[in-house]
């Protein structure tokens, strides 16, 4: 092992760790209004280059308890493989993390635990899902961070370090044949920014 990737190694073993620890402090929330749910917590590469970030989970990730389980998860797979995107590279979370009734109800310390996210994981651009996933992209308190703006489908820059793309919501984007097509328009602008990125 050569000193970069003993570098790569202690850097993965930290965010691991640190990963592990905010999920047991997200997990051990007392605002879940049932007692048969928890929240629901990010999941994929803790160092991972691309950060989806979707506002609120579909019934299948309330209950398995994992951003991106069921049907956009499955789809968002496919696309990596025609985009050439190595899935490990992606790490997935959710605004609101609470299976709520009413997301605007949400916690906002629980909220802004997306800071942290973000902190842990250093991604190299974030994948914004939707208007209320960018609405609180941008009430975040994110250091050097400045507005993204609502432009589908155009690499904007979040801060001097990360990217960021707005796409249409997924969720919203699997049932109708027009919103597809918007989603699956703007997140191929994902594609050509994975394959533009220098070897490590």
């Amino acid at each position: 092992m050569d000193g970069t990737d003993e570098i790569y190694e202690r850097y993965l073993s930290r965010a691991i760790r640190e990963i592990n620890t905010l999920h047991d402090e997200i997990g051990s929330c007392t605002l879940v209004e049932h007692p048969a749910h928890a929240p629901v917590l990010g999941s994929g590469h803790p160092l991972g280059d691309i950060f989806l970030l979707k506002y609120r989970p579909q019934p299948s990730e309330i209950e398995e308890g994992v951003a991106f389980y069921g049907r956009a998860g499955t789809a968002l797979m496919k696309s990596f493989k025609r985009l050439s995107i190595d899935p490990l590279a992606v790490y997935g979370t959710l605004c609101v993390k609470c299976p709520v009734a009413d997301p605007s109800l949400a916690d906002p310390a629980c909220i802004a635990r997306i800071t942290e996210e973000l902190a842990i994981v250093s991604p190299k651009i974030v994948v914004v899902m939707g208007g209320e996933a960018l609405g609180v992209l941008n009430d975040l308190d994110i250091p050097l961070a400045r507005p993204v703006q609502p432009r589908i489908g155009e690499i904007q820059r979040l801060t001097p370090s990360i990217e960021a793309l707005v796409v249409p919501n997924i969720d919203e984007a699997l049932d109708d044949e027009s919103s597809k097509r918007a989603f699956w328009g703007a997140f191929r602008a994902l594609g050509q920014w994975y394959a533009d990125l220098p070897p490590y």
